[in-house]
């Protein structure tokens, strides 16, 4: 009523001029039967008590205000990102005065204070280094997969973590002024700026309802004039408002809405707001954010380049050395190595800055950057095109100066990055890369990906710039992240959108949530969106056009020529029948299948094929024999064993199970060695049980991880022996006396699925 006062009547005004007329009509209509009762005029009475209109009133109320309620529902919470991003930042904070470490609120942190940070601590305030060597993880402020090294002079930011090392650092910015309170600052900013979109059916009601109560007036007017009274006048003008009231065109938008946000959650795609649902397909250019997004957020080696050491004896040390450090390039080494096996390391040393030292069968081995090797003495050869790649190098060499190799690692593209790209291309949108890394990084993972704009070397708030200096130029922006150093680009952005596998403060930033890792989603999510906006223009205009139609008929046009005046029945028929036509039209998008689907990602580990090591370096080559023991009782008995069995000559590897009551030995040692040096540690060696070998189909692996998974599950089963899964056959060869219902049962426990015959 307020926006039809003020000139500006909306859906919500033809809602309301509908529903009291209807219930202003059946009032009257009542009145009108109780006088007709009175005077015995029973042919009024049997004309009104069909024409009350009282339902009509109601269900436009009802069916309206449950759409807005869904809707309403599922809003998005900035306030909850901004909350989740403030409990980054430590509370406490180590500080250096006279000389003594004090521990002291954050907030009585000064500028100038020397802060003391050690390995696995978190970075509370915005600095510089003035002492010590640490590898910081950046990757909540620029997206950085890749700890970075920090040395005197350089810059440290509040909410990164020190994984190791030790810092001693000088507050440059506390409060307010620091990295992270600014992205706080943007989110707000930004996401109190965003106006909501204008609804379609307001622009329609802002020209239909002053139409419509135009004619109305009009309707009475004209029959007055005519001199039919005013029952007939009035009836007549009520009619049309009744007619016109919008039943279909109040559903056209709300239903249309709720359909495709439930179509889009099976194809796993979450919008929170309807006004997402419509920015979207007005997206001309997307913004994809590199860690996490395009790629896999960890590095993987890409590049084994073996020096004075074979490919199979590189990785035994390096899988030895790292098997013993958190760095994120360890355990993509270790990744690589899969089940293969490699030797122990003994007195382990991490070398902060440089890399890691440990021995190997006597031998002191390392492994590092170049600076090490420098330090070493070791000549490494020029690998400066690996800088170019993006790739980052880790040397490895013994304390003789043997050079012994290098293992290269990056952060790889997913698996369906390029695909994504391409469909996105495909819809017509201009695909930028936006990231935090440096440029030679940026642009060899966009070349692969298929994407010739790139953006680099940004900040959380240079994300944002970037991402208004593009809507500056005219475009409407699709911001696609996964960390927090995305959130205030994401709120900035006409639409963002978070990668499920993300932090939860980029999901609760974004208007829409990938509940897959897969960027395929992201054009599905786009062709949803105009396939729903399209289907709201249909069923706004058939809501319109049963309106139109039935407001003639409404107002008498058909009573002179033909003394057709509209029935109430009919009209309540009508206006049912586009409520129906509407809602029908709508269910059609249950139905609607995106051109892509999404690439199926491993369920073990996402990494793509290509970077998987050759499944056997030479150790796994040697003959293997499982040796039964009896009297192994602990984790010290199975030790033991193990280092009897390392002491025979020709003996790689040996690995006791407790549970299986055997070893495992890897190497060429005789048997009757082996039994003799387990023997003389007190245990029992059980002659071999015969054994059967028996082949099981398996459904669902998909990569070197998953067929370790099927192997580990067989060898869980009592009685196996040995088991080895193939994955381009398909299956499992288990040798020894486990059943095969037990077996089988295994694998399934693991999310796999029996292939029978």
């Amino acid at each position: 009523i307020k926006a039809l006062w003020n000139k500006a009547p909306n859906m919500d005004s033809l809602i309301a001029v509908g529903s009291i007329a209807s219930l202003v009509y059946g009032v009257a209509a009542l009145f009108r039967m109780a006088w007709a009762m009175g005077h015995g005029a029973w042919d009024i009475v049997q004309m009104y008590r069909e024409n009350l209109y009282f339902e009509s009133a109601a269900m436009i109320l009802t069916l309206i205000t449950l759409g807005k309620f869904l809707e309403t529902r599922a809003k998005g919470r900035t306030g909850d990102a901004i909350r989740a991003l403030m409990d980054l930042s430590p509370k406490t904070a180590m500080v250096l005065r006279n000389g003594v470490e004090t521990e002291i609120p954050v907030e009585d942190v000064r500028v100038g204070d020397l802060i003391v940070v050690r390995s696995g601590g978190s970075i509370p305030v915005d600095g510089t280094v003035v002492e010590g060597r640490g590898s910081v993880d950046q990757s909540a402020l620029t997206g950085e997969s890749v700890p970075v090294e920090k040395l005197p002079g350089d810059t440290v930011a509040a909410a990164t973590i020190n994984t190791e090392g030790y810092l001693k650092f000088r507050a440059d910015k506390v409060g307010e002024d620091t990295t992270l309170a600014q992205v706080i600052r943007m989110v707000e900013e930004a996401g109190g700026s965003k106006a909501p979109i204008a609804r379609l059916a307001d622009k329609i009601a802002g020209i239909f309802v002053p139409v419509v109560m135009s004619i109305s007036a009009i309707t009475f007017a004209v029959w007055m004039a005519c001199g039919y009274g005013l029952e007939f006048s009035l009836n007549c003008a009520i009619s049309v408002l009744v007619i016109s009231c919008p039943c279909a065109l109040g559903l056209a938008t709300p239903v249309a809405i709720m359909v495709g946000t439930g179509r889009g959650a099976q194809m796993g795609v979450l919008f929170k707001n309807a006004e997402a649902l419509e920015n979207l397909h007005h997206i001309d250019t997307v913004v994809l954010d590199k860690t996490g997004t395009l790629t896999t957020g960890k590095p993987e080696v890409t590049d084994i380049l073996p020096g004075s050491a074979d490919l199979s004896r590189l990785m035994r040390i390096a899988s030895a050395l790292e098997s013993k450090s958190e760095h994120p390039f360890a355990k993509a080494i270790l990744r690589k190595m899969g089940s293969n096996p490699y030797p122990e390391a003994e007195n382990f040393e991490t070398l902060p800055g440089r890399g890691v030292a440990g021995t190997i069968r006597g031998v002191r081995y390392f492994g590092g950057n170049g600076r090490l090797m420098e330090e070493l003495g070791v000549a490494v050869p020029d690998l400066s095109n690996l800088a170019g790649q993006g790739k980052t190098p880790l040397h490895f060499a013994s304390e003789q100066g043997e050079y012994l190799g290098t293992i290269a690692a990056a952060d790889v593209l997913k698996a369906d990055s390029m695909a994504a790209v391409e469909a996105m291309q495909k819809l017509h949108l201009d695909v930028v890369m936006l990231t935090g890394d440096n440029e030679a990084t940026a642009k060899s993972i966009a070349a692969k990906a298929g994407i010739t704009h790139v953006i680099s070397d940004v900040l959380p708030t240079d994300k944002a710039g970037a991402v208004k200096k593009l809507q500056e130029a005219g475009h409407r922006v699709l911001m696609v992240g996964d960390g927090i150093n995305d959130a205030p680009a994401l709120v900035t952005a006409d639409v963002g959108m978070a990668i499920g596998a993300g932090t939860d403060i980029a999901m609760e930033s974004a208007d829409i949530v990938l509940m897959n890792s897969s960027l395929i989603s992201v054009s599905g999510a786009i062709a949803l969106s105009k396939a729903t906006i399209k289907n709201i223009r249909e069923n706004l205009f058939w809501a319109f056009f049963y309106n139109t139609l039935g407001i003639p008929l409404a107002a008498g046009l058909l009573y002179l020529p033909f003394g057709l005046q509209l029935s109430p029945m009919i009209g309540a028929a009508a206006m049912s029948m586009s409520s129906v036509f509407v809602v029908t039209n709508a269910l059609r998008l249950r139905f609607f299948k995106p051109k892509t689907e999404a690439v199926p990602v491993c369920a073990c580990e996402d990494i793509p094929e290509e970077t998987l090591i050759p499944e056997a370096p030479a150790e796994a080559q040697l003959p293997e024999q499982v040796i039964l023991v009896n009297g192994m009782m602990c984790s010290h008995c199975t030790a033991a064993v193990e280092k009897a069995c390392m002491s025979v000559p020709g003996t790689v590897r040996a690995v006791a199970s407790l549970e299986q009551k055997n070893v495992t030995v890897t190497g060429t040692a005789s048997y009757e060695d082996l039994k003799a040096a387990i023997v003389a540690e007190d245990y029992e060696v059980l002659d071999p049980v015969k054994t059967e070998t028996v082949v099981i189909g398996v459904g669902g692996m998909m990569c070197s991880h998953c067929t370790a998974a099927v192997e580990k599950a067989c060898m869980s089963v009592p009685g196996t022996v040995s088991a080895v899964a193939n994955l381009e056959l398909k299956n499992v060869t288990v040798t020894g006396t486990a059943q095969l219902e037990a077996l089988k049962k295994a694998i399934i426990d693991e999310d796999y699925e029996i292939l029978e015959g």
